[in-house]
């Protein structure tokens, strides 16, 4: 039993909290930010976005329209421009948060003694984004690959726990579930209707904590099909769900 419960505090930690800039395939950018009065004013949203193209990124202003590709608003980094209180010099930094608002990236302060809003603001930003160049970001999507969920339960931290085998077995849910919004994550019912499994919301969208009667585990997308995963004799099992979100 309780090595069943470290490989599924594995299996949690590993896939569902596990984040970087890099599994997002754009970043919105508001024109205007807490600490100015107006729209782009001292061009701080021009220049953001001029420099998160010079980073590799996709970047788009909250008003634009999103090509389709974007149109799952998690699947965008949002971006914002932090000015720290200071005497005699601007302080800025850049955040990434995800659609839940998690901080995905801080950026180091840039800092400037210009006098000259617009020259402060500009060499402070400039400043702030040498941490993101170094981020050198490259989108990659392989995290919802089924290889790559495999390859990140193989690669175990610290805890030294001997690894089982792993089948993955398939279940039959030919039955469509509904999910309903609660006060920790979702509730899914049948058409009865009746509660089949429970939801507890993560910091990634694709992945719950899950309960269904007494088995705790996971619900996971996994190239847009869902997964419900949890160990029985020390085996994980991965049980396909149809869920109506």
């Amino acid at each position: 039993m309780k090595t069943r419960f470290l490989f599924l505090v594995v299996l949690i930690s590993s896939y569902c909290f596990s984040q970087s800039v890099n599994d997002y395939k754009a970043v919105l950018i508001p024109l205007k930010f807490d600490f100015v009065k107006s729209d782009n004013q001292y061009r701080l949203a021009t220049l953001s976005k001029f420099n998160l193209s010079k980073a590799g990124f996709q970047g788009f202003y909250d008003n634009e329209p999103l090509p389709k590709e974007n149109n799952d608003r998690c699947s965008l980094l949002y971006f914002d421009v932090v000015k720290e209180k200071s005497f005699l010099t601007t302080k800025l930094y850049v955040t990434f948060k995800d659609c839940n608002g998690k901080i995905i990236f801080k950026s180091d302060i840039g800092i400037s003694k210009e006098k000259d809003f617009q020259l402060a603001y500009t060499e402070a930003l400039n400043k702030a984004f040498t941490s993101v160049y170094a981020l050198k970001y490259k989108y990659n999507d392989a995290g919802n690959s089924n290889s790559a969920l495999i390859s990140n339960q193989n690669a175990l931290p610290v805890s030294q726990v001997a690894p089982v085998a792993i089948p993955i077995g398939e279940a039959d849910n030919s039955k469509m579930l509904y999910a309903q919004p609660t006060a920790t994550g979702f509730q899914l019912i049948d058409s009865a209707p009746k509660v089949i499994m429970r939801l507890y919301t993560t910091s990634r969208k694709e992945c719950f904590i899950a309960t269904k009667g007494n088995t705790q585990g996971v619900l996971i997308a996994i190239q847009n099909q869902w997964f419900f995963e949890y160990y029985l004799n020390d085996k994980l099992i991965s049980e396909k769900v149809d869920v109506k979100f």
